[in-house]
C-alpha cells in the first residue's frame, strides 16, 4: 500500500513566516496605540486602555512588550532621538546665548506639546540602552552648550548642566498645572527661568543638588508601583 505522503509545502514550518508578519502588525499596532494614548493622557495611563486601542488583549501587549519600562522606551525612541538632534543643532548657532535658550525653549515646547514626553524627558530607563545613549549624548550637547555660553559671559557662572533637570520638572508641573486654562503659561515660565539665567545682574544661588541626587530622582520618576506596571491586582492579566 502506498503511504501518504505529506505535502512539503504544509506543516508548522509554513504558518512562521505569517506568524511573525502578524507578531510584526501588532507590535506596530501596540506602539502606535501607546505614543497617541501617552501623549493625550501622559505615561501613567493603563496599559489596558493600550491594549484596546491597539485591538489586542493585554496579554499579547506583554508578550511584545514585558513592562512598561520597554514600551515606554520604544515609544519615546524618535523623541529622544529628536532632544539629542536639537541639542546637535543649537551647537551650530554662531550665537552662543542664543543656542542655549533655543534649546531650553525647543524641548519645553516638546514638554507642552506631548504628555507624555513632557514627563519622559526627566525620567531614565537603565535597561533601555539605545535611549539612554541618546540621552547621554543630548546632555553632553547641552554641557558644551553651556560651557560656551558661559565662556561668552551671557550665562550665569554658577549653572550646571543639572539645573537643566530641575527646569524641566518645573516646567512639566506648569504644563500640567495650567493646560485646560492657560496652555501657553509655560512660555512665560521659560522667558522668566532664562531671563534669570543671565550672567549680568546674577546673585549668588544655593548650591545645586549633587548629580547622583538628580540621576536618583528621574529613576524614582521612571519607576511606576507595581500596579501599575502589572495591573490593577498586582499580576499580569491574562487575555
Amino acid at each position: 500500500m502506498a503511504s501518504k505522503r505529506k505535502d512539503p509545502g504544509s506543516g508548522p514550518a509554513d504558518d512562521r513566516p505569517r506568524l511573525r508578519a502578524d507578531a510584526a502588525r501588532n507590535r506596530q499596532r501596540i506602539l502606535a496605540a501607546a505614543k497617541a494614548a501617552f501623549a493625550e493622557r501622559g505615561v501613567d495611563v493603563p496599559l489596558e486602555e493600550i491594549a484596546q486601542r491597539a485591538g489586542v488583549g493585554i496579554a499579547t501587549l506583554y508578550r511584545r512588550f514585558p513592562t512598561r519600562d520597554a514600551l515606554l522606551a520604544a515609544a519615546f525612541e524618535d523623541r529622544l532621538a529628536a532632544y539629542a538632534a536639537a541639542a546637535q543643532q543649537a551647537l551650530r548657532s554662531s550665537d552662543p546665548w542664543a543656542g542655549f535658550c533655543g534649546y531650553v525653549e525647543r524641548v519645553c515646547a516638546m514638554q507642552a506639546g506631548d504628555r507624555g514626553a513632557r514627563d519622559v524627558l526627566t525620567m531614565t530607563f537603565p535597561t533601555a540602552k539605545g535611549l539612554e545613549a541618546q540621552r547621554d549624548r543630548a546632555f553632553g550637547n547641552f554641557r558644551e552648550l553651556v560651557g560656551r555660553a558661559q565662556a561668552a559671559g551671557r550665562l550665569r557662572a554658577d549653572f550646571v548642566a543639572e539645573d537643566f533637570v530641575l527646569l524641566l520638572l518645573a516646567n512639566a508641573g506648569v504644563v500640567r498645572g495650567t493646560r485646560d486654562a492657560a496652555p501657553l503659561a509655560w512660555k512665560r515660565f521659560v522667558a522668566l527661568m532664562l531671563d534669570g539665567c543671565r550672567a549680568e545682574g546674577a546673585h549668588p544661588l544655593p548650591p545645586p543638588p549633587p548629580p547622583a541626587q538628580v540621576y536618583r530622582a528621574m529613576r524614582r520618576l521612571a519607576r511606576p508601583d507595581a500596579r501599575e506596571r502589572t495591573g490593577h491586582l498586582g499580576k499580569r492579566p491574562r487575555e
